[in-house]
């Protein structure tokens, strides 16, 4: 319909364009009137068919391009179009939602299994520990062990400088030096006392009680006969020989009773002395068992290896594996965060009770710099002073 409308609407403009375009013979029959009416005619007619072919094809274009009821059009087309983009980004953010959802979970579940894996860590107990433990507490077991072996050293030996019953001096002072002799000749004759004739062979530990190594020469004295070494290197140190003891009217007179206060006095002050290396004496007696840690640090040290040891070996070699031991200084290397802060809190703790031990070494240094003070100052007024007669007092003052 619509072909058929433009033919015919094309066949009138061209027969009306000739029409008006060629020249007017003379005798033409229609006038001027009817010719304008006629183009009137034609030009009703030929606005009609124009408007209705813009109609028609006004309608054609919006069927075309915009009716959204037409499925062919180019707005259905172009719906279509953008919703399949649509679609296809809706799609899109929910395949994203999806992965970054799983990838979300994903990395909880690592970061709780991370989590897991630290508190595990922080709780689980390094074997160290158990060693150190095992370690700590047969040090203090040796330190209640050296306590008990200094006071018992102390009661011989006090009894001994205060020439007491049943010590030698207790008879004279004679006596005292022939039972030191006695026990020289018997446990550390030397060449010099065999040729003299005060002994009939060499001892296994000539001259011991002179000799400083005999005290300081290990951490560990051995049963064989060490212990008695140290401490009779001690006696001859301090006090070789104790003067014989003041009896019975030696302390009724008054020159007796003023010897009796120099005697006190001379036994605090060789008392104060000897406990001093008393103490260092008990602190080498072996007193605790060594762990397996200990015993393979002796062995590195090239010591001889003992099932027992004293404080201050047990504290030497925890203080060297920890400088020097391979066991040690592997497992620190694989141990977490929180088990190295442990293990700095148990060698705080080691420093602290190392500090303590210093405090009473300090104390032992303070009253023996104290005594020695008062002792010089005693001798240095006693020369001053010039003796002067016993005043003249009556009754009545």
């Amino acid at each position: 319909m619509g072909s058929r409308s433009s033919k015919l609407l094309a066949g009138v403009a061209i027969g009306t364009t000739l029409f008006v375009m060629a020249p007017r013979p003379a005798h033409a029959l229609f006038g001027e009137a009817a010719v304008v009416a006629a183009v009137k005619a034609l030009q009703s007619f030929t606005g009609k068919a124009m408007d209705s072919m813009t109609n028609k094809l006004k309608d054609s274009l919006t069927n075309n391009l915009t009716d959204l009821s037409n499925g062919n059009s180019v707005s259905s087309l172009l719906s279509k179009g953008f919703t399949q983009l649509s679609n296809y980004d809706k799609a899109a953010v929910a395949a994203d939602e999806r992965i970054a959802d799983a990838s979300n979970t994903a990395m909880a579940e690592f970061l709780r299994r991370q989590q897991d894996t630290e508190i595990r860590d922080q709780h689980m107990m390094n074997p160290e520990f158990c060693t150190t433990l095992d370690a700590q507490q047969g040090i203090i077991a040796a330190s209640k062990a050296a306590r008990t072996a200094t006071e018992a050293i102390a009661i011989v030996s006090d009894n001994r400088g205060e020439a007491g019953p049943g010590s030698p001096s207790y008879y004279g002072k004679a006596q005292g030096v022939g039972a030191s002799m006695a026990l020289h000749a018997r446990r550390y004759c030397s060449e010099d006392d065999v040729s003299a004739g005060l002994c009939s062979s060499l001892s296994r530990l000539p001259n011991a009680d002179q000799r400083a190594r005999s005290l300081f020469g290990q951490d560990t004295l051995s049963a064989d006969g060490a212990v008695d070494a140290a401490n009779d290197y001690a006696t001859t140190l301090i006090q070789p020989v104790a003067p014989a003891a003041l009896r019975g009217e030696q302390l009724t007179t008054t020159e007796g009773r003023e010897a009796a206060l120099r005697r006190r006095a001379y036994n605090g002050r060789m008392s104060l002395a000897r406990y001093v290396l008393n103490f260092v004496t008990s602190l080498e007696i072996p007193s605790m068992p060594l762990t397996d840690a200990q015993k393979a640090e002796m062995t590195a040290e090239g010591i001889t290896t003992a099932d027992k040891a004293s404080w201050l070996q047990a504290m030497s070699l925890e203080a060297n594996r920890r400088v020097s031991g391979v066991q040690w200084n592997a497992q620190i290397q694989t141990m977490p965060p929180t088990s190295v802060l442990r293990e700095l809190a148990i060698e705080q703790a080691q420093a602290n009770y190392l500090a303590l031990q210093n405090y009473r070494l300090q104390l032992f240094q303070t009253t023996l710099q104290a005594t020695s003070v008062a002792q010089h100052e005693d001798q240095s007024f006693g020369q001053k002073l010039t003796p002067l007669p016993s005043p003249a007092i009556t009754s009545g003052n």
